[in-house]
């Protein structure tokens, strides 16, 4: 008996600099908005879950591109599986930032549902990783420690919780007052920190005053796409949440080309100058003197820099080369011979004619 065909793939190929996931309830205008910000056709009517896979789309924004995934609407249940929430949120965990389209009209518990969903998979949302070491060891029982009073949690509570995971020997240290809910994060170890602006959308349709109150709160957006209003002040809290760094290259002796910028970023990698060489090519940096760097992230202009210098957006990077010894060595007398290192190997000459 045959094997039975793969299903439709959901995932789909990284591309560009970064990706933001557009989730949200089914009929937000999630679709019409991939359509409005990449131009990408995503089909969009007026009945639910008209979106039945993931569409992908570019839009192009200070030189750099990004992909932007229009996904399937999720429902209550999602995390169990229910309308392939599943995947949904599979795709979601793989992104840079998600845009969490609300409708504007609709009542304020759809973002409570939809953080909860989410969060039930193990995707935190404006969060940072707990200031919590944690290593587990092979024998010593379990070391507890705190560098700050706890208030949430005790060392008692902590022990009880490492049992419960069948955890006996751990190295356990508090930087911050962490809840139980971190400490089992860090036990867990599979939760994914992602920023999250939430979108609302229809705005049109709604009182100015409600309007106002949802452009106050924190992390949030109000667009309409039906009118196109605010889609640029979107477009650049996007710029500005996934932090993408921008530098230009700059060959010796000649103008630096602000045509094509090598684009850096902190959750993808980082904005040092050893991982701009690295993005350039792997072996570029055995070959590094020092580079000259101009920009904001510069004292003065050229400033020599190592390797660890921090780079902003829009620097200007000239990498200068170690130079490769000459071959034929310095003045009168080779620095280096060419004859092999053992007397055994060397070619033997002719005897003499006598």
């Amino acid at each position: 008996m045959g094997s039975s065909g793969g299903g439709d793939g959901f995932e789909v190929t990284k591309f560009g600099h970064g990706r933001v996931a557009l989730i949200g309830f089914p009929s937000v205008g999630k679709s019409t908005l991939l359509t409005m910000l990449t131009g990408t056709h995503s089909e969009a009517a007026s009945y639910e879950f008209t979106t039945l896979t993931c569409i992908p789309g570019i839009v192009h924004y200070n030189d750099t591109k990004i992909q932007l995934l229009d996904l399937p609407g999720i429902i209550e249940g999602a995390s169990e599986g229910k309308g392939r929430g599943r995947q949904v949120i599979a795709v979601a965990k793989s992104s840079d930032l998600v845009l969490m389209v609300l409708d504007a009209s609709k009542s304020e518990g759809h973002r409570q549902i939809l953080t909860r969903e989410l969060e039930a998979v193990g995707l935190r949302l404006n969060k940072r990783p707990p200031q919590i070491y944690f290593k587990r060891k092979k024998t010593g029982g379990i070391s507890f420690n705190t560098t700050v009073p706890l208030t949430h949690i005790d060392e008692k509570l902590c022990y009880q919780i490492l049992h419960e995971y069948k955890i006996h020997n751990a190295e356990v240290l508090f930087r911050e007052d962490a809840t139980v809910d971190d400490l089992i994060d860090v036990i867990e170890g599979n939760r994914k920190y992602i920023k999250c602006v939430y979108v609302y959308n229809k705005i049109d349709v709604v009182g100015i005053d409600d309007v106002d109150n949802l452009a106050r709160q924190p992390n949030s957006l109000v667009i309409s796409c039906n009118l196109k209003l605010n889609l640029d002040r979107l477009l650049a809290r996007m710029w500005e949440e996934m932090g993408l760094v921008r530098v230009y290259t700059k060959p010796q002796g000649q103008q630096p080309d602000f045509t094509d910028p090598v684009v850096l970023s902190t959750d993808r990698g980082g904005c040092t100058v050893e991982d701009f060489c690295n993005h350039i090519h792997r072996s570029l940096l055995k070959d590094v003197k020092y580079v000259l760097v101009w920009g904001t992230s510069a004292r003065h202009y050229p400033q020599h820099c190592g390797l660890g210098h921090g780079l902003n957006d829009e620097d200007v990077v000239q990498i200068v080369k170690k130079k490769e010894k000459e071959e034929g060595g310095r003045g009168r007398f080779k620095s280096h011979t060419n004859a092999p290192d053992r007397i055994s190997d060397r070619v033997k000459k002719a005897p003499l004619k006598t």
